[in-house]
């Protein structure tokens, strides 16, 4: 350790010393010393380093130009929803006005370099202010800047309203490191309610069978399926650590955080079949991904949308069972008053089921046998 700061102390003196025989050099041409040799060499080397302040613009242009071009083979198709085309239309906006800016202020930055580097006997002119000039950039930007705002907040306020009457309603739930679905079933489209204090072992979305409409929900963690050309509400929670529900070729993307739910609804008009063909990719899928590091399983938590037709959803809506039918012993977690209505849709051969029309059969028998008594 002593011999470091030993060595850094050597090399500090050492920078000391040229810095102090450079200062005595400046001060020397300062008190009227023959300084002819050291303007010379100043402004030859002003000259070069003018020439390459627009050199380097242009090279630098061209150089981003083909990057840009070169990248757009990487680029996402065009969105697969009408707000996911808005969405576009208002980035590149954004990305033009910025660059038509960037452009014209470094050109001139580069420019002014060049125009005004040292020349013998030249001198600057001092310009303390210029309240017009400094209005017009200050007015501008501000404007401008407010209208992108305000563009951006329209966008974001129609896909967080409240969804249309006939959007399919869909709850999809970040873990680590997977997502659930829960879909309203087929008898209605109502979600039932929750409770994240009904989560266990097999409730894992704390599915609140206190709630009718929740009878006839179901659960899918393989794959979500919406159907095209109609809005689709998507309603979104944590069970754990902070998610985010990304679909980039329909441009959404929203936060799951736990103990606040968001929801987001947009409308896909192209079929997986219809980007396969677009694409020429026949094993093309859309993807679900989380984009918030939840942990160490983060990179595999993603899931696939399938966007179909009318016939094809409903279909596929048809073959799905209610999770109470996969789960026929919370049939006893259902208020007593409601268990008629939830019994049917548990299968009958199951023991829940029996005792459940048992049930209901013996107020009806204790009737009939006392209008027997009576007769």
């Amino acid at each position: 350790m002593v011999y470091v700061v030993g060595l850094l102390s050597l090399v500090f003196l050492v920078l000391a010393i040229l810095v102090l025989t450079r200062l005595t050099s400046v001060l020397k041409g300062a008190n009227g010393g023959d300084t002819t040799q050291e303007i010379e060499r100043v402004g030859t080397g002003n000259r070069i380093n003018a020439i390459l302040f627009p050199t380097f613009f242009v090279v630098g242009a061209v150089a981003v130009t083909w990057s840009f071009l070169n990248a757009r083979q990487y680029f996402l198709p065009e969105a697969s929803s009408p707000h996911g085309r808005h969405t576009d239309g208002l980035f590149w906006l954004v990305m033009a006005i910025i660059t038509i800016a960037f452009v014209v202020t470094n050109a001139l930055l580069f420019f002014f370099a060049y125009k005004y580097q040292y020349r013998k006997g030249h001198k600057a002119t001092y310009y303390p202010e210029n309240h017009k000039l400094e209005l017009i950039w200050t007015v501008i930007p501000a404007v401008v800047m407010a209208l992108l705002v305000f563009t951006g907040w329209r966008a974001w306020r129609d896909i967080t309203s409240e969804a249309p009457a006939d959007a399919q309603v869909i709850e999809i739930v970040g873990k680590q490191f997977n997502w659930e679905m829960r879909y309203p079933g087929v008898d209605n489209n109502k979600l039932g309610n929750y409770n994240y204090k009904l989560i266990d072992a097999n409730n894992s979305l704390g599915i609140d069978l206190e709630d009718e409409a929740s009878f006839d929900d179901f659960t899918v963690s393989s794959e979500m399926h919406i159907p095209v050309n109609r809005p689709v509400l998507l309603k979104i929670r944590a069970k754990d650590v902070l998610h985010s529900v990304f679909i980039p070729h329909m441009r959404v993307k929203m936060d799951a955080v736990p103990g606040m739910p968001t929801r987001f609804w947009f409308i896909a008009d192209k079929t997986t079949e219809e980007m396969r063909n677009e694409t020429g990719n026949q094993n093309f899928k859309y993807e679900i991904a989380c984009t918030e590091v939840c942990g160490k399983g983060h990179f595999s938590m993603r899931t696939t949308l399938v966007v179909e037709d009318e016939a094809s959803y409903q279909a596929w809506m048809a073959k799905q069972k209610p999770w109470l039918t996969n789960n026929p012993d919370y049939l006893a977690r259902v208020p007593e008053k409601l268990k008629a209505k939830a019994a049917k849709y548990i299968p009958a051969e199951t023991p829940e089921a029996s005792s459940d029309s048992t049930q209901a059969a013996a107020p009806e028998a204790a009737g009939a046998a006392t209008s027997a008594a009576l007769r």
